[in-house]
């Protein structure tokens, strides 16, 4: 029988931990939107774009090269002229849609009160100092 290797135990806290990179792709600005928009089936560059509102072309082609370099989407050649090109999220980038639907509904269901939240935060024209009872004014 062979010996059993342990998996390698990996701490995010860690500053040095290779799994904040992951983390950091996850959270870049435009990643979910990609795999949501991508959840039912591929789409070429053109269709992302439209799908996604907001996104501008360069933000659209490095979120799809860094996400591509992560193993999480396919980018597909197809010949004919002019080539079409289209993106589908790999089993990896698949294993991403149910904890990003949790995130997605968490938002959807808590919206009013982050921003009943920020709006409070927005009124308020002062600070409390954490160390202390002092009121801080900007």
């Amino acid at each position: 029988m062979g010996r059993q290797v342990k998996p390698k135990a990996y701490d995010i806290m860690a500053p040095t931990c290779p799994s904040r990179v992951i983390l950091n792709r996850i959270g870049a600005r435009w990643t979910i939107f990609v795999v949501v928009a991508l959840a039912d089936r591929p789409m070429r560059f053109s269709e992302l774009k439209t799908r996604i509102r907001g996104i501008t072309s360069k933000a659209l082609t490095e979120t799809l090269r860094a996400m591509a370099r992560d193993g999480l989407i396919q980018r597909t050649e197809h010949g004919g002229q002019p080539p079409a090109v289209e993106y589908a999220l790999t089993a990896l980038g698949r294993s991403l849609l149910v904890p990003l639907a949790a995130v997605r509904q968490w938002a959807e269901n808590h919206v009013t009160e982050v921003l009943d939240a920020n709006m409070r935060a927005d009124e308020s024209d002062f600070i409390v100092d954490v160390f202390g009872d002092d009121v801080v004014r900007p």
